[in-house]
């Protein structure tokens, strides 16, 4: 058996896997000051398994070992695949949470039975995990699959917290299409209300945003070859808008397809433990 994890800034979801099988355990809050309190957290979970993957806001350097995670800054800048391995005696595996969503989604979700799987996410901000002949890939830095930065937009081009001018990121989450609006009306309004008014009439802020994501998730398709781009996040509940950038997304790749393209993601709301299962299984089962 696995002893699986999922932890964000606030919370620590835990959860047993045995041959795909979650056995959820409870949740506790996240120490994010106390590196002691932070291991005996997740000591507290511990009983029999015989190995721990994790599901983090965070992503590791393979060639350091090093975790950059912004909102647990006892976890930050740490060896902390090493030093978990030695508090809790135990071998760690630990993953990004998008790469995890990635991996549920082709193992389980809507990416099941599919070759490549590109699974993103239009949440507060633009995530992404890729999933190539059923392997999770990660690049130098830790880092595959993160469509949402680079200076690609130019008009709006807007500063995002990576540091760079016109990442898809600061335009394509929720927020990002809040702060569209602002920019094309002048008025301030909520993601909810904005979808709201464009299922009632005509909308430049949601016509602009699709031709901007389906543009730049056109050519990510062209380059990886995925089969299918599950979505997960909060706009993704909007089954409406996620169909529509299916649509201008199948009419930009190369390929001609009437097969649906980018969907809804099917896995629960426990993505990150069921893509920490799948993997720390692989790995260890």
């Amino acid at each position: 058996m696995i002893l699986v994890f999922d932890i964000g800034g606030s919370r620590i979801k835990a959860a047993r896997s045995h041959n795909g099988s979650l056995e959820p355990l409870g949740e506790t809050a996240t120490p994010a000051q106390d590196f002691a309190a932070f291991t005996a957290a997740l000591a507290a979970f511990h009983s029999t398994e015989s190995a721990i993957a994790i599901s983090i806001t965070g992503v590791v350097d393979p060639a350091t070992g090093r975790i950059k995670v912004a909102n647990i800054p006892c976890l930050d800048g740490r060896n902390v695949t090493a030093d978990l391995q030695a508090a809790l005696n135990r071998p760690v595996l630990i993953l990004n949470d998008a790469d995890c969503f990635a991996i549920a989604e082709a193992t389980t979700g809507a990416g099941k039975g599919h070759r490549n799987v590109f699974g993103i996410i239009l949440g507060t901000g633009v995530g992404g995990g890729l999933v190539l002949n059923g392997q999770i890939v990660t690049g130098p830095g830790g880092y595959a699959g993160e469509w949402g930065h680079g200076p690609v937009v130019h008009d709006p081009a807007f500063a995002c917290g990576c540091g760079q001018i016109g990442c898809l990121d600061t335009i394509g989450g929720a927020r990002g299409l809040e702060r569209l609006h602002k920019h094309l009306s002048g008025q301030d309004a909520s993601a909810e209300a904005i979808l709201a008014a464009w299922k009632v009439g005509p909308s430049p802020t949601v016509t602009r945003w699709l031709d901007l994501l389906s543009g730049q998730l056109a050519m990510v398709v062209n380059l990886i070859g995925a089969d299918i781009v599950p979505v997960g996040g909060g706009l993704a509940n909007d089954h409406t808008l996620i169909a529509a950038l299916d649509a201008a997304t199948r009419a930009r790749i190369l390929r001609q397809t009437d097969t649906s393209l980018v969907v809804p993601a099917t896995v629960s709301a426990d993505a990150g433990l069921a893509g920490a299962a799948a993997a720390g299984e692989a790995k260890y089962g």
